[in-house]
Parts: C-alpha cells; structure tokens; sequence
C-alpha cells in the first residue's frame, strides 16, 4: 500500500507559493502529487506542458486564475486546468490557502514553467 500523511510536511519555497510532496512513491505509477500553501495575494502564473493539473482546495479561500479569466474558490473546491495553460491560485487577504495537486505525469519538475505573467487577487 502507498500513502501518506499530508500534516508535519516540509515545505520548500517555489515563487508565490510553498509546495511538498507527500507521495515520492506516485512516480513509480505514473503521477506527481504535491501540497502547496498559498499564502500570498500576487504571483506569477506557471503551467505545466506535459500534462493536466486537478487541484482540490483543502483549506481557505481565494481566486485561481487560468490565463485572463479568474474564478473564486474555496475548501472543497475541484479545479481542473488542462495541459500548457497558464494558471495561479491566490489566497484572500488575511487567507492561507492548502491546495492538494496531481498530475499524470511522474517529473513534476520537468512538467512546470514558470512565467512572468502576474496575477493579484481582486484582479
């Protein structure tokens, strides 16, 4: 069996974002699987060529953006972005948002580009 808790992980810093990964193991299938803290209310969008991203908003609220169109989300949310499409999330001010991400593809790394393209919450 492959699992783990997602509480007690150690975050490292990516732009505008904090992120762990709670499943190493997920390569070995096929997936990358990370949790990211938001906590800030700018960033640069980023997108991830080789494949889509479905996110599920643990905890707090905020907007996430895909490209020029922004939408509100919060805990209990589902986002699906698809391949190659710049996207963010942004927490409300005062709002520390968790954010649990998968994606079909094993090298995250290899999978995310950053932009320069920034984006803030209220637009």
């Amino acid at each position: 069996m492959i699992a783990a808790s997602l509480h007690g992980l150690e975050l490292a810093p990516l732009p505008g974002r904090m992120a762990a990964d709670p499943l190493p193991a997920a390569a070995e299938h096929g997936m990358a699987v990370r949790v990211v803290v938001v906590t800030e209310q700018r960033r640069t969008l980023h997108l991830h060529p080789h494949s889509a991203e479905l996110i599920h908003v643990v905890e707090g609220r905020g907007e996430h953006w895909q490209g020029d169109e922004r939408r509100a989300v919060a805990a209990g949310d589902l986002v699906l972005v698809p391949a190659g499409v710049p996207h963010a999330t942004v927490a409300a001010p005062g709002e520390r948002l968790r954010l649990l991400c998968a994606f079909p593809h094993p090298d995250l790394a290899a999978n995310q580009a950053e932009t320069a393209t920034e984006v803030r919450f209220g637009g």
